[in-house]
């Protein structure tokens, strides 16, 4: 990836406090995760990043990128 755009702290953290998020998080596509950095990194307070992260961890452990349709089958 050419400019990749910057990890956010919180992200950093989730990965040291799990090693099997951080290993499903680069397991995804360049695409996939570059959607979830831009994501997690838009809001101002650490508290809504955080949150942020926490509610899509399954999602990166499914594999599924921020904007797949998830949960259909």
């Amino acid at each position: 990836m050419k400019n990749p755009e910057p990890i956010p702290e919180e992200l950093l953290q989730a990965f040291e406090k799990d090693l099997t998020f951080e290993k499903a998080f680069y397991a995804l596509t360049a695409g996939r995760q570059r959607g979830y950095i831009i994501y997690f990194s838009q809001p101002k307070q650490a508290q809504t990043r955080t949150g942020r992260i926490e509610k899509y961890k399954q999602q990166i452990f499914d594999g599924v990128g921020l904007h797949d349709k998830y949960g259909c089958k």
